[in-house]
């Protein structure tokens, strides 16, 4: 029996006729931005075996429904423009028509409660609100959508940002959206699908993990009585993603992570898998993909480490998956909220990885992230990336949150000098230095940042055995 938080109607259009025989998929409706310069799937539903003609600005295609009243065209790449530009998909004598279509840049947003996490209720909301007036950002909402087969679609609708509209919509999609608009000459979409307190695993599809012996134990929550719909692998990938594939996007981003802390050492096969698997789904190539690394927050009775091996994972991530970026949020977080307020920030951070590697600004994206260490007598020497203009201390103070250990594996508080781009690091109890960890527990707020003002990411310089590895 399938299960369905919300039902996915069968059409979704914009503006059709009650008798109409013809739509399209809900993410295609008024106020839609389409992705410039790349080829553009569009599709819908009607009864099986009719004509459907279909236009977009000055082309026309014609297919012929499939046995299930699927339908889909492909259009030429359109230029990035303000102007609407005209959608209708007609046959017979049924004809709908989406409204006010504008062309330009189109990104997913999606993970849990912080992604999700409405402007509302946000640092400076009242200003930001007031000041979001903009009728070229548009924001798609998925509704919350949990489902143990594959939807064909999804429920959801386009919404102009404006003071009257923008206090529910996404508070990271939507600054990461103001940062693209204002150094493009583009419109700007966001297709927000988000539920919070949901693993990683939830939007992966299920089929990743059937043939993963590894991932067995992940696979085996899917049919679990005692786990919620929207934590099973592959509920939220089926209800809330599978539908707007392969709708053109510039890329995606992410911030999701909190619900995988205790399970850190998995979420280093599970997250990579599920952008391989989102990549694969949408068939435009390693499209990029930009995550907020989760901020500092005491997880209650949990191994502080626990929270520093997911930080762990998510850069390990960036290492090893292509088109990747990470933005590291160690200093605007609040230890005893999850759900840190400053998210514009995050959104801002998150589009500084997509202005310089999309769109060919030139701006520093990121704080110091490891590289490499070197042991010399009793001190280490670390190296880092984006850190080509120095480092520094965010307060003017000596740095913190930097231990040391020797064979006997018992870290000792350390002093971290800066010399230039790396740092030393040594302490008088550690005479035969084997490794370094930086910001290694989840209440960490360090204060090692570049000469740009951004944060570091935590790291180890050891490989020795994970609190986590043998969580499942």
């Amino acid at each position: 029996m399938s299960i369905a938080l919300l039902l996915i109607p069968s059409l979704i259009s914009a503006s059709v006729e009650p008798a109409a025989k013809v739509g399209f998929a809900a993410v295609f409706g008024d106020h839609m931005v389409v992705q410039a310069g790349r080829t553009l799937p569009v599709w819908g539903f009607s009864e099986p075996f009719l004509p459907v003609t279909v236009r977009l600005a000055d082309q026309t295609r014609t297919t012929l429904s499939a046995p299930d009243g699927t339908w889909r065209v492909t259009f030429s790449p359109l230029r990035a423009s303000s102007e609407p530009i005209p959608l209708e998909a007609s046959s017979g004598d049924a004809r709908v028509e989406v409204r006010d279509v504008v062309v330009g840049e189109v990104w997913i947003c999606s993970g849990q409660s912080n992604m999700e996490w409405p402007l509302s209720a946000t640092d400076h909301a009242q200003e930001d609100i007031a000041s979001a007036n903009d009728n070229l950002l548009r924001i798609f909402t998925v509704k919350n959508t949990a489902s143990d087969t594959a939807l064909q679609d999804v429920t959801g609708q386009w919404t102009v940002v404006t003071p009257a509209s923008a206090g529910p919509l996404t508070a990271i999609g939507y600054f990461f959206a103001k940062n693209l608009r204002a150094n493009l000459d583009s419109p700007v979409g966001m297709i927000d699908t988000t539920w919070g307190g949901t693993p990683v695993e939830a939007w992966t599809p299920a089929s990743a993990f059937e043939s993963r012996p590894d991932l067995a134990s992940v696979f085996e929550r899917r049919n679990n009585p005692q786990v919620g719909a929207q934590h099973r692998p592959g509920y939220l990938y089926d209800g809330m993603v599978r539908g707007l594939a392969p709708f053109r996007i510039r890329g995606a981003i992410w911030y999701q992570g909190e619900s995988n802390v205790s399970r850190a050492w998995q979420y280093r096969t599970l997250f990579p898998l599920m952008i391989e698997e989102w990549r694969a789904a949408w068939k435009q190539g390693a499209f990029p993909f930009y995550f907020a690394q989760i901020a500092p927050f005491r997880y209650g009775n949990q191994n502080p480490e626990n929270c520093a091996e997911l930080w762990e994972a998510q850069l390990h991530t960036y290492r090893t998956t292509p088109r990747t970026g990470m933005a590291v949020t160690m200093d605007i977080g609040n230890v005893s909220d999850i759900h840190p307020r400053n998210k514009r920030e995050v959104g801002r951070r998150l589009a500084l990885w997509a202005l310089a590697n999309d769109y060919g600004r030139e701006v520093v994206c990121s704080g110091p992230l490891y590289r490499s260490f070197k042991i010399e007598g009793s001190a280490v020497w670390i190296e880092f990336d984006f850190a080509e203009d120095g480092l520094a201390a965010s307060d003017g103070k000596p740095l913190t949150h930097f231990v040391i250990a020797g064979q006997d594996r018992v870290f000792h508080e350390a002093k971290a000098a800066m010399v230039g781009s790396k740092i030393r690091v040594s302490s008088d109890a550690v005479r035969q230095p084997l490794s370094v960890r930086f910001a290694w527990r989840d209440d960490a707020v360090p204060n090692l940042v570049n000469r740009n003002g951004l944060p570091a990411s935590p790291f180890r310089t050891d490989d020795w055995p994970a609190v986590t590895r043998e969580n499942r």
